[in-house]
């Protein structure tokens, strides 16, 4: 079976992740062969954590998981895109839908971004 090339990234691969009917990118992630094996036999999203140096089913913490309706690899096997049913409304563990809830504005001052994405949660509700 055709799988991601993890030995580009040294054992990790990029995962785009976008709402199955919407097609909004929700948020991007990494995978190594062991969260590709879990998403694919659970049907969950699982990625690996950098930060944390583990496996991470996604929504394991806040309930809000991610449901995978389908996968893609792109061209050069390098990265995977997983359309997927999000549980919960919110991706972003700052509550917000999408993880790309800022938007660069020229008139935003000094930040430079503006928010225009949708805040779903209370990251203080959620995350005790």
């Amino acid at each position: 079976m055709l799988e991601p090339n993890f030995e580009k990234g040294n054992g990790l691969v990029p995962a785009v992740v976008q709402d199955y009917e919407t097609g909004e990118v929700l948020m991007v992630a990494y995978m190594n062969r062991l969260s590709w094996e879990k998403t694919l036999e659970t049907g969950k999203a699982h990625f690996w954590s950098r930060s944390r140096e583990s496996l991470w089913l996604k929504g394991e913490t806040s309930g809000h998981f991610q449901i995978v309706h389908e996968v893609r690899i792109d061209c050069d096997e390098d990265t995977v895109l997983l359309k997927v049913d999000q549980l919960g409304g919110a991706a972003c563990h700052t509550g917000h839908r999408s993880c790309f809830y800022r938007k660069m504005d020229q008139s935003a001052g000094e930040e430079g971004f503006v928010v225009v994405g949708e805040k779903v949660f209370d990251p203080k509700e959620v995350y005790k």
